[in-house]
């Protein structure tokens, strides 16, 4: 990474602009052309500098639910299982631990009722049970790293 895209990281976990061109207002903050912006952003996407890009948003605030999931699969399992639970749209941020629970996921479904309904889903599809840990509680914590 250069200057540049460590700018242009710095200035978009600050927040993107909500108007009619988003990209281009940042990239007169940041001096640079929006082609520039959206050409670096998808180099850094294919580089693996950055896992994603896109808006964070609050399923249960949107009226739908959301919630922390773990299995327990073979080694010799997981990827064949791993792509399975990620074909389902409705999982997010699935993880290998190195535990007795080696893969966990967030679920985030369009409603609460259908959380349920998804995880009987996965348990069908891949075999093996799914734990449902739902959150009691939320903390935000405001995680932001300078570039």
């Amino acid at each position: 990474m250069d200057s540049i895209d460590r700018a242009i990281l710095n200035r978009l976990q600050g927040g993107f602009p909500v108007c009619e061109h988003p990209y281009a207002k940042v990239a007169a903050e940041l001096g640079i052309g929006e082609s520039e912006l959206l050409s670096r952003l998808k180099n850094m996407l294919e580089k693996n500098q950055l896992s994603r890009f896109g808006p964070m948003y609050n399923a249960v605030k949107m009226g739908g639910g959301l919630s922390l999931c773990a299995m327990r699969v073979p080694d010799s399992d997981f990827e064949r299982v791993a792509g399975l639970v990620n074909a389902f749209p409705e999982v997010a941020h699935n993880y290998a631990r190195d535990h007795e629970l080696n893969m966990w996921f967030v679920l985030a479904t369009e409603s609460a009722q259908s959380i349920g309904r998804i995880l009987t889903e996965i348990e069908q599809t891949t075999g093996f049970p799914v734990y449902n840990m739902p959150k009691k509680e939320e903390f935000f914590v405001g995680l932001r790293f300078e570039f």
